[in-house]
Parts: C-alpha cells; sequence; structure tokens
C-alpha cells in the first residue's frame, strides 16, 4: 500500500462524499452539502485529510475545533483498505494538527450500532463513553 496524503479540500468533495455514501455507520445530512463542508473546511483549515494510491481515494477524514475540543465528524476508509492502519494514519494525522492548535481532547458521534466502529476506535486507543448521550434540535 502506497498511500500518499494530502489535505482534503473542497474539490475533492464529490469523491469524499462517494467514499462516505459507501462506508456503513457514516450518516449524512443536510451538514455535509457542498456549502456546508465547505464553510467547515475554510473554519478548521489543514485539519482534514484524505489519502490516495494510484489517484483513488482511499480514505478521507473531516476534522475541526471549536477553540476548545476537537470534532472528529467523518472517517471513512474503503472496505480494500480496511485493516492496514490508513484510518488510524488519518486519525493521528488530524489529532497532530489539533494538537498544534493547543486542542487537548477530541470528540466523535458514533452510532450505538455502529459495532465496527467503535471496536476501531477503542483499538487505537479511545474510550468508548456510556456516561454521556446526546441531546439535539433541529432549528429551522
Amino acid at each position: 500500500m502506497s498511500i500518499i496524503f494530502s489535505l482534503f479540500t473542497i474539490d475533492l468533495y464529490e469523491e469524499v462524499v462517494f467514499l462516505w455514501n459507501q462506508c456503513d455507520g457514516i450518516g449524512l445530512s443536510d451538514a455535509d452539502s457542498r456549502g456546508s463542508i465547505e464553510a467547515y473546511l475554510e473554519r478548521n483549515p489543514a485539519m482534514s485529510f484524505v489519502g490516495r494510491e494510484n489517484g483513488i481515494i482511499a480514505g478521507a477524514i473531516l476534522c475541526g475545533h471549536d477553540g476548545r475540543r476537537g470534532y472528529i465528524h467523518h472517517l471513512a476508509v474503503r472496505a480494500e483498505y480496511r485493516r492496514q492502519g490508513l484510518g488510524h494514519k488519518l486519525v493521528e494525522k488530524s489529532l497532530s494538527v489539533l494538537q498544534v492548535a493547543g486542542i487537548r481532547k477530541c470528540h466523535l458521534f458514533i452510532f450505538n450500532n455502529n459495532v465496527s466502529g467503535i471496536e476501531f476506535w477503542k483499538n487505537i486507543g479511545w474510550t468508548y463513553r456510556k456516561d454521556i448521550n446526546v441531546i439535539s434540535k433541529t432549528i429551522e
């Protein structure tokens, strides 16, 4: 595997969304529109990455922060590239940038039934928290 890493820029949007749609456990919504992702990338420059092999995006991560905590919104790796360390490398790249920005803790949202996703995060040293829940409201 000879993966080349680069920044996730808005010109890669269609390719990355295609990948996200291919991966179970990733929930997309209106917040993932091209305009929303472009604004997110602009507010959080150089924190999201893609990994490519032979020009094909094999993995991608969307990451940013609010000045206090980091957030990973979508990590995806093509099925044929899984279990080779690509997801972990993408996470480490984003965490390194968060650390330089002075962010000391990062969170992510994961569906309760995403067993393989939960196991991935636990295996790379993240803590699965059962003491908190998410409460949301759509603002219309």
